[in-house]
C-alpha cells in the first residue's frame, strides 16, 4: 500500500437549487469570480502535494471531463461515473470511489465548496500519528445551515446533528462541517468503506456521507478529530444567494475579509481577475 495521499471529489449532483446556472454547466463548474469551484479545489490539492484525484461525476459529466481532462494543475485525474446521480445521495457516490479509498490515506471533499488553501493546509497539519481522521469545521454563523457537529474537550467530534438552523446550532455551540475531511487508511479500510457498502447494498441510496459518519462516530468505530477553520475563508455554494455572497467574500483582500459586511459567512479569500486563492 502506498503512503501517498489521494483525494476524492464528489461532483455528480444536479445542483437544482443553483439554477439557472446549472442548466448550462454542472454545479462544480459554476464560477466564483471567474474560477470554477472544481478548478479551485484541484489547484489547492496540487499546491499541497496531493497529485491524484478521483472525481465522481454524473450530471453533465462530459463537461467536467472536458474542463479538467486527465491532468489538471499537476493533478492526475480518474473519473468514476454515478449513473443514477439523480436519485442517490453523497454516500452512494463516495462508495463508487471505494477503490481509491482502499488504496490508502484519502482527502474527501465535495465539489461545491470554494475554499482557500489554509483550510486544506490546516486540516492536513492536524493529521498526526494519533489523529488520522480529521474534519475541517468552523463556528456556525448566520450564513450557514445544514449539518453540524458537537466537539468534545479533546476537539474530537462527539455528535453529528443534521438540518440545523443558525439559531439551533448557535444555542448548542455547534460547528459547521466544511465537507473536507482527511481519512487514514485503517479507518477507510476497516470502517468507512464497509459502512458505505452496507448502506448501498441495503438500499439506502439517498443517504448522505454525514449520516454514515454520524453512525460511525456514535458507535465509536471512528475517532474524528476537528481542524477549526473558523478564521479561514471558504463557502459552500448551494444557491444563487450563496454564490453572490461567495463572490463578495473572495473578492476582498485577506486583511479586509473579516472587517466587511460578510463577516457572518463561513470563509473568505481574495479572488481578483483569474487568480486562485493562495
Amino acid at each position: 500500500m502506498s503512503n501517498r495521499t489521494r483525494s476524492v471529489i464528489l461532483a455528480a449532483g444536479v445542483g437544482s437549487r443553483l439554477r439557472p446556472y446549472t442548466d448550462a454547466v454542472p454545479k462544480p463548474l459554476v464560477e466564483v469570480n471567474g474560477t470554477p469551484m472544481l478548478h479551485n479545489a484541484l489547484h489547492q490539492l496540487s499546491e499541497l502535494g496531493i497529485c491524484e484525484a478521483t472525481i465522481v461525476v454524473g450530471y453533465r459529466k462530459e463537461a467536467i471531463e472536458q474542463s479538467c481532462g486527465q491532468r489538471f494543475a499537476g493533478v492526475e485525474i480518474e473519473y468514476v461515473h454515478n449513473p443514477i446521480f439523480d436519485r442517490t445521495g453523497s454516500a452512494y457516490s463516495l462508495w463508487l470511489a471505494r477503490n481509491t479509498m482502499l488504496a490508502g490515506d484519502t482527502v474527501f471533499l465535495e465539489g461545491d465548496v470554494f475554499f482557500e488553501r489554509e483550510v486544506l493546509e490546516r486540516t492536513l497539519r492536524t493529521v498526526s500519528a494519533t489523529k488520522k481522521n480529521v474534519a475541517a469545521v468552523a463556528v456556525f454563523t448566520e450564513a450557514m445551515s445544514g449539518s453540524a457537529v458537537e466537539l468534545a474537550a479533546d476537539h474530537c467530534v462527539s455528535t453529528f446533528v443534521m438540518n440545523q438552523t443558525p439559531a439551533q446550532a448557535q444555542a448548542r455551540g455547534l460547528f459547521k462541517t466544511i465537507n473536507l475531511t482527511h481519512f487514514g487508511a485503517a479507518a477507510l479500510h476497516d470502517r468507512l468503506v464497509p459502512a458505505l457498502h452496507r448502506a448501498a447494498k441495503s438500499g439506502h441510496l439517498t443517504a448522505y456521507v454525514e449520516q454514515i459518519l454520524a453512525l460511525l462516530v456514535e458507535n465509536r468505530e471512528v475517532q474524528l478529530s476537528a481542524a477549526d477553520c473558523s478564521d479561514t475563508r471558504w463557502f459552500e455554494i448551494d444557491s444563487e444567494v450563496d454564490l453572490r455572497l461567495a463572490e463578495e467574500i473572495f473578492a476582498l483582500p485577506p486583511t479586509r475579509a473579516f472587517a466587511s459586511g460578510a463577516e457572518d459567512a463561513p470563509g473568505k479569500q481574495e479572488h481578483g481577475d483569474d487568480r486562485l486563492p493562495a
